[in-house]
Protein backbone atom coordinates (compact mmCIF):
# COMPACT_ATOMS: atom_id res chain seq x y z
CA UNK A 1 0.00 0.00 0.00
CA UNK A 2 1.00 3.66 -0.89
CA UNK A 3 2.56 5.82 2.11
CA UNK A 4 2.71 9.41 2.52
CA UNK A 5 5.46 11.84 3.95
CA UNK A 6 4.61 15.44 4.35
CA UNK A 7 8.04 17.53 4.13
CA UNK A 8 7.69 20.21 5.88
CA UNK A 9 11.62 22.77 4.56
CA UNK A 10 11.56 25.28 7.69
CA UNK A 11 14.00 28.12 6.48
CA UNK A 12 15.43 31.45 6.72
CA UNK A 13 12.10 33.03 5.24
CA UNK A 14 9.62 31.01 4.50
CA UNK A 15 8.01 27.47 5.79
CA UNK A 16 7.30 25.35 2.55
CA UNK A 17 5.65 22.13 2.74
CA UNK A 18 5.49 18.95 0.44
CA UNK A 19 4.01 15.65 0.38
CA UNK A 20 5.87 12.70 -1.16
CA UNK A 21 4.93 8.84 -1.29
CA UNK A 22 6.80 5.90 -0.99
CA UNK A 23 5.88 5.49 -4.69
CA UNK A 24 8.15 8.94 -5.62
CA UNK A 25 5.20 11.39 -6.39
CA UNK A 26 6.37 14.54 -4.80
CA UNK A 27 3.84 17.37 -5.07
CA UNK A 28 4.05 21.03 -3.43
CA UNK A 29 1.46 21.75 -0.71
CA UNK A 30 1.89 25.20 0.69
CA UNK A 31 4.55 27.93 0.94
CA UNK A 32 3.96 30.70 3.86
CA UNK A 33 6.81 33.45 4.58
CA UNK A 34 7.89 34.85 8.13
CA UNK A 35 8.96 38.60 9.25
CA UNK A 36 12.68 39.09 9.73
CA UNK A 37 13.87 40.92 12.83
CA UNK A 38 16.44 42.98 13.33
CA UNK A 39 16.71 44.97 17.02
CA UNK A 40 20.09 46.03 15.98
CA UNK A 41 22.34 46.39 13.68
CA UNK A 42 23.82 43.09 12.75
CA UNK A 43 21.05 41.21 15.24
CA UNK A 44 18.58 38.79 13.30
CA UNK A 45 15.60 37.33 15.11
CA UNK A 46 12.51 35.38 14.25
CA UNK A 47 8.92 35.02 16.12
CA UNK A 48 9.89 31.67 17.60
CA UNK A 49 5.61 30.97 17.72
CA UNK A 50 4.99 32.28 14.12
CA UNK A 51 7.29 29.58 12.81
CA UNK A 52 5.67 27.04 15.01
CA UNK A 53 2.28 28.03 13.79
CA UNK A 54 3.64 28.06 10.27
CA UNK A 55 4.68 24.39 10.58
CA UNK A 56 1.00 23.34 12.42
CA UNK A 57 -0.77 24.91 9.79
CA UNK A 58 0.73 23.14 7.43
CA UNK A 59 0.50 20.16 8.73
CA UNK A 60 -3.35 20.79 9.65
CA UNK A 61 -3.68 21.69 5.86
CA UNK A 62 -2.58 18.35 4.49
CA UNK A 63 -4.41 15.02 4.90
CA UNK A 64 -4.01 11.24 4.28
CA UNK A 65 -0.27 11.53 6.21
CA UNK A 66 1.47 8.89 7.45
CA UNK A 67 4.74 10.50 8.63
CA UNK A 68 6.37 13.74 8.92
CA UNK A 69 10.25 15.12 8.18
CA UNK A 70 11.19 18.91 9.06
CA UNK A 71 14.28 20.26 8.22
CA UNK A 72 15.53 23.18 9.76
CA UNK A 73 17.55 26.18 9.32
CA UNK A 74 20.73 24.78 11.28
CA UNK A 75 22.36 27.13 13.82
CA UNK A 76 19.23 29.29 14.80
CA UNK A 77 18.44 29.18 18.32
CA UNK A 78 15.48 28.90 20.79
CA UNK A 79 14.97 29.39 24.34
CA UNK A 80 11.78 27.57 26.23
CA UNK A 81 9.79 27.16 29.60
CA UNK A 82 9.59 23.46 29.31
CA UNK A 83 6.31 23.81 32.06
CA UNK A 84 4.24 25.80 29.03
CA UNK A 85 6.50 25.55 26.25
CA UNK A 86 6.46 29.25 25.55
CA UNK A 87 9.16 30.88 24.23
CA UNK A 88 11.22 33.44 26.93
CA UNK A 89 13.23 35.69 24.05
CA UNK A 90 12.73 35.76 19.46
CA UNK A 91 14.74 32.73 17.43
CA UNK A 92 18.50 33.99 17.15
CA UNK A 93 19.06 33.19 13.60
CA UNK A 94 22.02 31.94 11.97
CA UNK A 95 23.27 34.89 10.50
CA UNK A 96 23.15 36.90 13.86
CA UNK A 97 26.35 38.78 14.54
CA UNK A 98 25.84 40.02 18.20
CA UNK A 99 28.18 37.19 19.58
CA UNK A 100 31.34 38.74 17.33
CA UNK A 101 33.07 39.38 20.79
CA UNK A 102 32.84 36.92 22.70
CA UNK A 103 34.25 33.96 19.41
CA UNK A 104 37.12 36.69 18.94
CA UNK A 105 38.16 36.44 22.45
CA UNK A 106 37.95 33.32 22.73
CA UNK A 107 40.33 32.56 19.01
CA UNK A 108 42.76 35.13 21.46
CA UNK A 109 42.73 32.21 24.23
CA UNK A 110 43.88 29.81 21.88
CA UNK A 111 40.26 27.88 22.26
CA UNK A 112 39.73 27.15 18.16
CA UNK A 113 41.91 24.42 18.34
CA UNK A 114 39.70 22.59 20.41
CA UNK A 115 36.01 23.78 18.61
CA UNK A 116 38.18 22.28 15.21
CA UNK A 117 39.17 18.83 16.40
CA UNK A 118 36.35 17.84 18.65
CA UNK A 119 33.24 19.75 16.56
CA UNK A 120 34.91 20.40 13.31
CA UNK A 121 34.14 24.02 13.19
CA UNK A 122 35.95 27.44 14.08
CA UNK A 123 35.01 29.71 16.43
CA UNK A 124 32.54 32.45 14.72
CA UNK A 125 28.88 33.46 15.58
CA UNK A 126 27.67 32.01 13.08
CA UNK A 127 27.45 28.23 15.20
CA UNK A 128 24.66 27.99 17.76
CA UNK A 129 27.16 27.35 20.91
CA UNK A 130 27.73 31.15 21.66
CA UNK A 131 24.00 31.97 20.75
CA UNK A 132 22.75 29.95 23.50
CA UNK A 133 24.97 31.49 25.95
CA UNK A 134 24.32 34.99 24.89
CA UNK A 135 20.62 33.75 26.24
CA UNK A 136 21.86 32.44 29.16
CA UNK A 137 23.96 35.89 30.44
CA UNK A 138 21.29 38.21 28.91
CA UNK A 139 18.13 37.20 29.18
CA UNK A 140 17.17 36.96 32.97
CA UNK A 141 14.19 34.64 32.50
CA UNK A 142 16.67 32.31 31.06
CA UNK A 143 18.34 31.89 34.79
CA UNK A 144 15.45 31.97 36.44
CA UNK A 145 14.09 29.12 34.46
CA UNK A 146 17.62 27.00 35.02
CA UNK A 147 17.49 27.25 38.97
CA UNK A 148 14.17 25.86 38.52
CA UNK A 149 15.05 22.82 36.24
CA UNK A 150 12.82 24.07 33.71
CA UNK A 151 15.16 25.70 31.14
CA UNK A 152 15.19 23.89 27.16
CA UNK A 153 17.73 25.61 25.03
CA UNK A 154 18.40 24.44 21.41
CA UNK A 155 18.58 24.68 18.01
CA UNK A 156 14.76 25.19 16.40
CA UNK A 157 14.33 21.71 15.46
CA UNK A 158 14.04 20.83 19.81
CA UNK A 159 12.04 23.17 19.70
CA UNK A 160 9.46 22.40 16.98
CA UNK A 161 9.42 19.19 18.51
CA UNK A 162 8.86 19.89 21.90
CA UNK A 163 5.77 21.62 20.91
CA UNK A 164 4.36 19.25 18.48
CA UNK A 165 5.48 15.75 20.36
CA UNK A 166 6.16 16.70 23.80
CA UNK A 167 9.91 15.19 23.43
CA UNK A 168 13.01 17.09 23.85
CA UNK A 169 15.50 16.03 21.69
CA UNK A 170 17.56 17.15 18.24
CA UNK A 171 19.12 15.17 15.65
CA UNK A 172 22.64 14.77 14.89
CA UNK A 173 23.24 17.14 12.01
CA UNK A 174 21.76 20.06 13.65
CA UNK A 175 23.83 18.87 17.12
CA UNK A 176 26.93 19.06 14.78
CA UNK A 177 26.14 22.46 13.78
CA UNK A 178 26.23 23.78 17.50
CA UNK A 179 30.23 23.59 18.72
CA UNK A 180 28.87 21.44 21.17
CA UNK A 181 28.88 18.06 19.80
CA UNK A 182 32.33 15.75 19.28
CA UNK A 183 32.01 14.61 15.70
CA UNK A 184 33.35 11.53 16.72
CA UNK A 185 31.30 10.53 19.73
CA UNK A 186 27.95 12.32 18.19
CA UNK A 187 27.61 13.19 21.84
CA UNK A 188 27.62 16.79 23.60
CA UNK A 189 31.28 17.19 24.09
CA UNK A 190 31.94 17.81 28.39
CA UNK A 191 34.79 20.39 27.49
CA UNK A 192 33.02 22.39 24.68
CA UNK A 193 30.29 22.96 27.02
CA UNK A 194 32.50 24.30 29.79
CA UNK A 195 34.64 26.29 27.21
CA UNK A 196 30.73 28.59 26.38
CA UNK A 197 29.50 28.04 29.89
CA UNK A 198 26.67 25.57 28.85
CA UNK A 199 25.10 23.38 31.07
CA UNK A 200 25.59 20.24 29.48
CA UNK A 201 22.13 18.48 31.13
CA UNK A 202 20.09 21.27 29.89
CA UNK A 203 20.43 20.07 26.20
CA UNK A 204 18.11 18.08 24.37
CA UNK A 205 18.83 14.30 23.67
CA UNK A 206 21.01 13.77 20.45
CA UNK A 207 18.97 11.13 18.15
CA UNK A 208 20.11 9.90 14.22
CA UNK A 209 18.87 11.84 11.36
CA UNK A 210 16.09 8.73 10.35
CA UNK A 211 14.40 8.01 13.78
CA UNK A 212 11.38 8.06 15.72
CA UNK A 213 11.15 12.01 17.34
CA UNK A 214 7.70 10.98 18.60
CA UNK A 215 3.91 11.28 17.96
CA UNK A 216 1.70 14.62 17.25
CA UNK A 217 -0.22 15.12 20.89
CA UNK A 218 -2.72 16.79 19.07
CA UNK A 219 -6.29 14.66 19.24
CA UNK A 220 -7.26 12.89 15.79
CA UNK A 221 -3.43 13.78 15.07
CA UNK A 222 -1.56 10.81 15.71
CA UNK A 223 1.25 10.94 13.23
CA UNK A 224 4.67 10.20 13.88
CA UNK A 225 7.50 12.65 13.26
CA UNK A 226 10.40 10.34 11.67
CA UNK A 227 13.35 12.92 10.31
CA UNK A 228 14.56 15.90 11.71
CA UNK A 229 17.70 17.36 9.88
CA UNK A 230 19.42 20.40 8.72
CA UNK A 231 18.26 21.64 5.33
CA UNK A 232 21.84 21.97 3.81
CA UNK A 233 22.81 18.12 4.78
CA UNK A 234 18.68 17.44 3.40
CA UNK A 235 19.66 18.99 -0.20
CA UNK A 236 22.83 17.02 0.05
CA UNK A 237 20.58 13.60 0.20
CA UNK A 238 17.75 15.41 -1.87
CA UNK A 239 20.03 15.55 -5.22
CA UNK A 240 21.62 11.78 -4.75
CA UNK A 241 25.00 12.65 -3.44
CA UNK A 242 25.69 9.03 -1.39
CA UNK A 243 28.79 8.63 -2.53
CA UNK A 244 31.93 10.37 -1.16
CA UNK A 245 33.11 12.77 -3.18
CA UNK A 246 29.88 13.69 -4.26
CA UNK A 247 29.01 17.17 -3.91
CA UNK A 248 26.21 20.12 -4.36
CA UNK A 249 25.81 24.14 -3.91
CA UNK A 250 22.38 25.38 -2.49
CA UNK A 251 22.15 29.44 -3.30
CA UNK A 252 19.41 30.64 -0.55
CA UNK A 253 19.90 33.45 1.52
CA UNK A 254 23.50 32.08 1.32
CA UNK A 255 25.28 29.61 -0.38
CA UNK A 256 26.37 26.82 0.82
CA UNK A 257 28.34 23.66 -0.78
CA UNK A 258 28.75 19.94 0.98
CA UNK A 259 30.63 17.39 0.03
CA UNK A 260 29.78 13.47 1.21
CA UNK A 261 32.87 12.32 2.26
CA UNK A 262 31.99 9.03 3.72
CA UNK A 263 32.09 7.32 6.83
CA UNK A 264 35.00 8.99 8.42
CA UNK A 265 35.42 12.47 9.63
CA UNK A 266 37.78 14.80 7.35
CA UNK A 267 40.11 16.64 10.12
CA UNK A 268 41.92 18.74 7.40
CA UNK A 269 40.66 22.43 8.28
CA UNK A 270 43.82 24.11 6.61
CA UNK A 271 41.74 25.55 3.81
CA UNK A 272 38.66 26.78 5.98
CA UNK A 273 36.22 24.74 5.32
CA UNK A 274 34.20 22.76 8.20
CA UNK A 275 33.39 18.97 8.85
CA UNK A 276 29.82 18.16 9.84
CA UNK A 277 27.70 15.17 9.32
CA UNK A 278 25.56 14.53 6.56
CA UNK A 279 23.15 12.04 8.13
CA UNK A 280 22.88 8.99 10.16
CA UNK A 281 20.21 6.35 10.06
CA UNK A 282 19.25 4.36 13.01
CA UNK A 283 21.47 1.17 14.30
CA UNK A 284 24.07 2.97 11.46
CA UNK A 285 27.40 4.63 11.55
CA UNK A 286 26.85 8.55 10.83
CA UNK A 287 27.64 9.74 7.30
CA UNK A 288 30.16 12.86 6.99
CA UNK A 289 30.23 15.74 4.44
CA UNK A 290 32.72 18.69 4.73
CA UNK A 291 30.98 22.35 3.98
CA UNK A 292 31.93 25.66 2.78
CA UNK A 293 29.42 28.50 2.57
CA UNK A 294 28.76 31.66 2.00
CA UNK A 295 26.79 34.21 3.91
CA UNK A 296 25.33 36.11 0.83
CA UNK A 297 23.93 35.02 -2.13
CA UNK A 298 20.46 35.19 -2.65
CA UNK A 299 20.10 38.04 0.27
CA UNK A 300 22.68 40.18 -2.28
CA UNK A 301 20.61 39.82 -4.86
CA UNK A 302 17.71 41.15 -3.08
CA UNK A 303 20.15 43.69 -1.84
CA UNK A 304 20.45 44.98 -4.67
CA UNK A 305 16.77 44.92 -5.95
CA UNK A 306 16.10 46.78 -2.83
CA UNK A 307 18.52 49.67 -3.65
CA UNK A 308 16.74 50.07 -7.48
CA UNK A 309 19.55 48.61 -9.69
CA UNK A 310 16.59 46.50 -11.49
CA UNK A 311 13.02 45.33 -11.01
CA UNK A 312 12.32 42.06 -12.60
CA UNK A 313 14.53 39.20 -12.08
CA UNK A 314 14.25 38.53 -15.81
CA UNK A 315 16.31 41.63 -15.93
CA UNK A 316 19.32 39.93 -14.81
CA UNK A 317 18.95 37.13 -16.61
CA UNK A 318 21.04 37.82 -19.72
CA UNK A 319 23.82 39.48 -20.49
CA UNK A 320 24.61 40.17 -24.35
CA UNK A 321 28.26 41.10 -23.26
CA UNK A 322 31.79 39.90 -21.71
CA UNK A 323 31.82 39.60 -17.96
CA UNK A 324 31.80 42.27 -15.34
CA UNK A 325 35.07 41.40 -13.84
CA UNK A 326 36.80 40.76 -17.65
CA UNK A 327 35.81 44.67 -18.22
CA UNK A 328 37.30 45.54 -14.74
CA UNK A 329 34.27 45.34 -12.73
CA UNK A 330 34.09 43.25 -9.92
CA UNK A 331 31.37 42.66 -6.82
CA UNK A 332 32.60 41.15 -3.25
CA UNK A 333 29.61 39.73 -1.71
CA UNK A 334 30.60 39.95 1.85
CA UNK A 335 27.38 42.01 3.13
CA UNK A 336 27.35 39.97 6.63
CA UNK A 337 31.20 39.45 6.21
CA UNK A 338 33.49 36.51 4.92
CA UNK A 339 32.68 33.14 5.76
CA UNK A 340 34.78 30.34 4.24
CA UNK A 341 37.44 29.74 3.85
CA UNK A 342 38.01 33.21 5.64
CA UNK A 343 35.63 33.69 8.70
CA UNK A 344 36.41 37.37 8.75
CA UNK A 345 32.97 38.73 9.90
CA UNK A 346 35.29 42.41 9.33
CA UNK A 347 34.83 41.87 5.61
CA UNK A 348 32.49 44.24 3.74
CA UNK A 349 30.44 44.32 0.37
CA UNK A 350 32.36 46.58 -2.37
CA UNK A 351 32.12 46.79 -6.24
CA UNK A 352 35.85 47.75 -7.76
CA UNK A 353 36.31 49.07 -11.13
CA UNK A 354 33.57 51.56 -11.35
CA UNK A 355 33.62 54.64 -14.13
CA UNK A 356 31.15 57.10 -15.07
CA UNK A 357 30.23 54.82 -17.64
CA UNK A 358 29.45 51.59 -15.49
CA UNK A 359 25.29 51.18 -15.20
CA UNK A 360 22.60 49.99 -13.14
CA UNK A 361 23.12 46.64 -15.75
CA UNK A 362 26.94 46.55 -14.77
CA UNK A 363 26.33 46.37 -11.21
CA UNK A 364 23.77 43.58 -11.18
CA UNK A 365 26.06 41.23 -13.91
CA UNK A 366 28.98 41.83 -11.29
CA UNK A 367 26.46 41.37 -8.13
CA UNK A 368 25.95 37.17 -9.92
CA UNK A 369 29.49 36.97 -11.00
CA UNK A 370 30.31 37.45 -7.67
CA UNK A 371 28.62 34.91 -6.47
CA UNK A 372 29.53 32.83 -8.52
CA UNK A 373 33.37 33.68 -7.63
CA UNK A 374 32.43 33.12 -4.23
CA UNK A 375 31.00 29.81 -4.98
CA UNK A 376 34.10 28.73 -7.14
CA UNK A 377 36.62 29.95 -3.57
CA UNK A 378 34.42 27.23 -2.00
CA UNK A 379 34.56 24.67 -4.45
CA UNK A 380 38.42 25.13 -4.45
CA UNK A 381 38.57 24.66 -0.67
CA UNK A 382 36.64 21.31 -1.04
CA UNK A 383 38.60 19.90 -3.97
CA UNK A 384 42.05 20.39 -2.09
CA UNK A 385 40.46 17.48 0.16
CA UNK A 386 37.88 15.47 -2.45
CA UNK A 387 39.98 15.99 -5.68
CA UNK A 388 38.17 18.33 -8.28
CA UNK A 389 34.78 17.34 -9.40
CA UNK A 390 33.21 17.28 -12.38
CA UNK A 391 29.65 17.79 -11.66
CA UNK A 392 28.09 20.45 -9.25
CA UNK A 393 24.54 19.44 -8.46
CA UNK A 394 22.79 22.78 -7.63
CA UNK A 395 19.35 23.89 -6.20
CA UNK A 396 17.72 27.21 -4.54
CA UNK A 397 15.86 30.30 -6.24
CA UNK A 398 19.31 31.71 -7.97
CA UNK A 399 19.66 28.31 -10.36
CA UNK A 400 16.91 29.87 -12.37
CA UNK A 401 19.00 32.80 -13.43
CA UNK A 402 20.88 31.25 -16.13
CA UNK A 403 23.62 34.07 -16.55
CA UNK A 404 24.50 32.46 -12.86
CA UNK A 405 24.52 29.10 -14.04
CA UNK A 406 26.34 29.51 -17.14
CA UNK A 407 29.09 32.16 -15.68
CA UNK A 408 29.43 28.90 -12.43
CA UNK A 409 30.45 26.37 -15.28
CA UNK A 410 32.92 28.65 -16.77
CA UNK A 411 34.52 29.82 -14.08
CA UNK A 412 34.73 26.45 -12.37
CA UNK A 413 34.72 24.10 -15.72
CA UNK A 414 32.28 22.31 -13.58
CA UNK A 415 29.26 20.40 -14.98
CA UNK A 416 26.19 21.77 -13.36
CA UNK A 417 23.42 20.13 -12.78
CA UNK A 418 19.90 21.46 -12.20
CA UNK A 419 17.14 18.88 -10.72
CA UNK A 420 13.27 18.75 -11.79
CA UNK A 421 12.16 20.23 -8.08
CA UNK A 422 13.41 23.34 -7.60
CA UNK A 423 13.19 22.53 -3.69
CA UNK A 424 15.37 19.75 -3.55
CA UNK A 425 15.69 19.95 0.06
CA UNK A 426 12.43 19.20 1.01
CA UNK A 427 12.70 15.92 -1.14
CA UNK A 428 15.70 14.81 0.82
CA UNK A 429 14.12 15.40 4.31
CA UNK A 430 11.19 13.29 2.94
CA UNK A 431 12.80 10.23 1.75
CA UNK A 432 14.93 10.36 5.16
CA UNK A 433 11.16 10.51 6.22
CA UNK A 434 10.49 7.72 4.63
CA UNK A 435 13.47 5.68 6.24
CA UNK A 436 12.80 6.57 9.79
CA UNK A 437 9.26 5.89 9.48
CA UNK A 438 10.06 2.01 8.43
CA UNK A 439 8.19 2.77 5.20
CA UNK A 440 11.35 1.72 3.44
CA UNK A 441 14.82 0.05 4.95
CA UNK A 442 17.58 1.90 3.31
CA UNK A 443 19.12 4.32 1.00
CA UNK A 444 19.52 1.99 -1.61
CA UNK A 445 16.04 0.86 -1.39
CA UNK A 446 14.55 4.46 -1.82
CA UNK A 447 13.04 5.05 -5.51
CA UNK A 448 15.98 6.34 -7.85
CA UNK A 449 16.19 9.73 -7.21
CA UNK A 450 14.87 12.82 -9.92
CA UNK A 451 16.49 12.97 -12.95
CA UNK A 452 18.41 16.09 -14.03
CA UNK A 453 16.70 18.67 -15.48
CA UNK A 454 19.10 20.02 -17.08
CA UNK A 455 23.58 19.68 -17.09
CA UNK A 456 24.63 23.06 -18.00
CA UNK A 457 28.22 22.68 -19.22
CA UNK A 458 31.23 24.88 -19.51
CA UNK A 459 31.39 27.40 -22.74
CA UNK A 460 34.40 29.24 -22.25
CA UNK A 461 37.18 28.97 -19.66
CA UNK A 462 37.04 31.99 -17.20
CA UNK A 463 39.48 30.00 -14.36
CA UNK A 464 41.90 33.08 -15.08
CA UNK A 465 39.24 35.35 -13.74
CA UNK A 466 39.53 33.72 -10.05
CA UNK A 467 43.01 35.44 -9.41
CA UNK A 468 41.53 38.78 -9.62
CA UNK A 469 38.34 38.29 -7.68
CA UNK A 470 40.70 36.79 -4.86
CA UNK A 471 42.36 40.33 -4.91
CA UNK A 472 39.09 42.33 -4.80
CA UNK A 473 37.78 39.86 -1.60
CA UNK A 474 41.32 41.10 -0.26
CA UNK A 475 40.86 44.35 -0.35
CA UNK A 476 37.60 44.14 1.23
CA UNK A 477 39.19 42.99 4.54
CA UNK A 478 39.10 44.63 7.94
CA UNK A 479 37.22 47.23 6.77
CA UNK A 480 34.23 47.26 9.97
Amino acid sequence: MKKRILAIDQGTTATKTYTLDSDGHFAFCRSVDHRQIYPQPGWVEHDPETLLSNVQKSIEAASDIDAIGIDNQGETVIAWDGANGLPIYNAIVWQDQRTTGFTEALKAQGAEHLTLARAGLPLDPYFSASKLRWILKNVPQAAKLHKKGQLKLGTSDSFFIYRLTGEYATDVTTASRTSLMNLATCDWDPELCEIFEIPLEILPKIRPTAAHFGVLTAPAREIPITASVVDQQAALLGHGCLRSGQIKASFGTGVFVLANVGEHVHGDHTRGIISTVAWQLTNQKPVYAVDAGAYNAGSAVNWARNLGLFTEFADINHYDRPSALSRGLVFVPALSGLACPYWDRSAAGLWLGMSLETTREDLCQAVLEGIALRTAQLLDAIFHLTGKQGRLSVDGGLINNTYLCQFLADVTQCKIVVPVSPDITAYGTGRLALIGSGMVKNLSDLTPAQKPQKIITPRNDLTYLKARFDDAVTRSRNWR
